[in-house]
């Protein structure tokens, strides 16, 4: 192998153990290993399941967000109240109500 090929060959396998390194880094930091994680919304029939919930602990509402608390293992429910206010409504991983409080002006109601 001449030196130009073995340098070339070298450089290309120190490029891929760097971009391994960096993926994965890059994977733990996604992973909930301390970091920040980002909730996603309800769906499917967890969806269902979680604003019949909520909506059975507000009494009324609109159902108008929701999110998997990744890091509660659990949902978050928002219902609009006929009266304009928010509340959230926190539930397990089985769908039980375990708190609820109301959104105040400021919060991010509405912000995704």
């Amino acid at each position: 192998m001449s030196p130009t090929t073995r340098k070339i060959v070298i450089g290309g396998g120190a490029a891929v153990l760097l971009g391994v390194s960096a993926t994965g880094v890059a994977g733990a930091a996604g992973s909930g290993s301390g970091a920040e994680t980002t909730d996603a919304p309800i769906s499917g029939s967890a969806l269902a399941r979680a604003s019949e919930a909520a909506l059975a602990e507000t009494g009324s509402g609109s159902v108008v967000d929701s999110e998997v608390e990744a890091e509660e293992n659990g949902y978050e429910v928002e219902v609009d109240l006929p009266d304009g206010r928010q509340v959230e409504v926190q539930l397990d991983a089985h769908f039980a109500v375990v708190g609820s409080s109301q959104n105040h002006e400021g919060d991010d109601a509405g912000a995704d």
